[in-house]
């Protein structure tokens, strides 16, 4: 089992796992192109990836859309951000998915109006994986100039490879994690979804 070995073979058998979906690698070798900074493929058609591996499915069934962050804070101005999106919308023509790209330097201007709550300013890309809702969402994939892939992994892997889903209270509300994982459940079924801390 994946979750249990050593974290460079973790590392290997992410690769490994990630590359058999197909419209991930050419979503990420076409995000490679727009040379964003601090940019990673990430959320869940990752950890989405692994589990549909691991229970004998398609590598991208159920995965809804494909997310790509950036940080820009030189620029947090929606014209700004839209010009990326545009210019994406051009390179990801084609694919049959959808592709989201979003600017994490600009998420605090409007986190509160969506969730309820305030956003401080993010530092970096990473620094808005760290506040995705479960921990197990808090992955990121990139591919390297030099062609190598760069993964960020505040958590660790284990959870991801052991199908479990584990809160993450730092910004998101609990009614956001409850959600996403009745919805996992429903479409993972062989998930431990572990509850939100009282």
């Amino acid at each position: 089992m994946l979750g249990r070995l050593s974290l460079s073979e973790q590392l290997d058998g992410l690769r490994s796992v990630l590359s058999r979906n197909e419209i991930l690698t050419d979503v990420m070798a076409r995000a490679a192109t727009l040379e964003l900074p601090g940019w990673y493929v990430t959320a869940g058609c990752l950890f989405q990836t692994v589990w549909n591996v691991a229970t004998g499915r398609p590598p991208a069934n159920g995965i809804k859309d494909y997310d790509v962050f950036y940080f820009d804070d030189a620029d947090l101005s929606w014209e700004g951000e839209d010009a990326v999106i545009k210019a994406g919308q051009a390179v990801f023509a084609g694919l049959p998915v959808e592709v989201e790209i979003r600017n994490e330097a600009r998420v605090h201007l409007w986190y509160e109006q969506k969730f309820g709550v305030p956003c401080p300013p993010h530092v970096s890309t990473e620094s808005a994986i760290d506040c995705f809702a479960a921990t197990t969402c808090c992955l990121g994939v990139r591919l390297e100039p030099e062609g190598g892939w760069r993964v960020y992994a505040p958590h660790g892997l284990s959870d991801v490879f052991n199908l479990v889903v584990r809160p993450n209270p730092v910004l998101a509300p609990r009614a956001v994690y409850e959600t996403k994982a009745v919805r996992w459940k429903s479409e993972w079924p062989e998930l431990t979804v572990l509850p939100w801390p009282s």
